[in-house]
């Protein structure tokens, strides 16, 4: 199984801890690029990808900033050799961004009319009845079904 991706610099201690997460998450990632896409809309076909890159950033997220299971230095190694998203992980430790799914839904020139994506509204603000969802579906759900890692 090939490695996850790194520089030739040498990693901090804690690694190997993490290590066999992330090369499973990077042999998924590399199966949903290869997957095949005809007959599947654009967005469609990068659910599986945005999916798989929260999921990445979640877990650094976690080990570092919740269970506190790893140290700085190897949490900023992870950053540096991108291996988490710091963008991502910059919005969650805001207020009111805890459960953002992806930079996308906040990305306002992405929409028609200049605002953010409909799942970053409010519950409350929605219409009742009315069955609204997130163009990046997929991604969104991860909201709701957070995965559990552990490491022992």
């Amino acid at each position: 199984m090939p490695k996850v991706r790194r520089s030739r610099k040498q990693p901090p201690e804690g690694w190997e801890l993490i290590e066999p997460t992330l090369e499973e998450l990077e042999q998924k990632m590399r199966e949903a690029e290869t997957e095949p896409h005809e007959g599947k809309r654009i967005t469609e076909s990068l659910w599986p990808i945005f999916k798989i890159h929260h999921q990445k950033s979640r877990y650094i997220y976690d080990l570092f900033y919740r269970r506190k299971a790893i140290s700085r230095e190897l949490y900023d190694y992870c950053l540096k050799e991108k291996i988490a998203d710091s963008n991502l992980i910059a919005k969650w430790k805001k207020s009111g961004y805890e459960n953002l799914c992806c930079l996308r839904c906040i990305q306002t020139r992405d929409t028609n009319f200049g605002t953010n994506c409909i799942c970053r509204v409010p519950k409350s603000k929605l219409e009742e009845g009315r069955v609204v969802e997130c163009i990046r579906k997929a991604v969104q759900q991860m909201r709701y079904d957070p995965v559990i890692w552990l490491i022992d």
